[in-house]
Parts: structure tokens; sequence; C-alpha cells
């Protein structure tokens, strides 16, 4: 029971470790350029990219009026080669939300 007790508790802090990188490195990628160009640049860090846009104006157009982190999806798995009996935790998607205008 400890250990699954402990193992909790690191895949918490692991989570919150990752949410908090993202809501940092997505709102650096979102000052320069296009909105297009913030949006290229989430999609190569491997992030799913939901847009919401105000305005009828294309994405090349457009500026970013905030980037805001989403959903992380990840898994804790026992018997990942390596890692002997610890656990893992594998992030397995990101989600991060982009409002252009």
């Amino acid at each position: 029971m400890k250990k699954f007790g402990l193992a909790t508790v690191v895949a918490g802090c692991l989570a919150a470790a990752i949410l908090g990188q993202a809501g940092t490195a997505d709102a650096a990628a979102a000052g320069t350029g296009t909105a297009r160009d913030t949006v290229n640049a989430l999609q190569a860090r491997g992030y799913h990219v939901i847009i919401t846009k105000l305005g009828s104006a294309p994405l090349d157009q457009s500026t970013v009026i905030a980037v805001r982190p989403g959903q992380t999806y990840s898994r804790t798995d026992s018997g990942v080669a390596g890692a002997g009996t610890d656990l893992v935790t594998t992030v397995t998607d990101r989600t991060v939300y982009v409002d252009v205008r």
C-alpha cells in the first residue's frame, strides 16, 4: 500500500511539473510572428493545438491573444524497459488552446 501511495504522489508531481512547463513554454511562443507561426511552432513541439478565432481573417493575418494550456494525457506503467520494478509516467498527448484575433 505504501508503494501505491508513493507512486500516486510521484505521478501527481510529474503531472504538475509537466503542466507548469507547458504554460511557460507556450506563452513564450505567442509573442513572435503571426498566429500561423505560433500554431506551427506549438505543433512542432508535439502539442495538439485547438484554435479559438475571433473575426474572419486568415491565420497568416491574425495575432495571438492568448495561449492557454489544455489537458495533458499520460499513462503510468510498470515493466518499462530499463525501469526495473519502478513505475514510469509517459506523456502521450498534450493539448494547448490558442486564441487569435
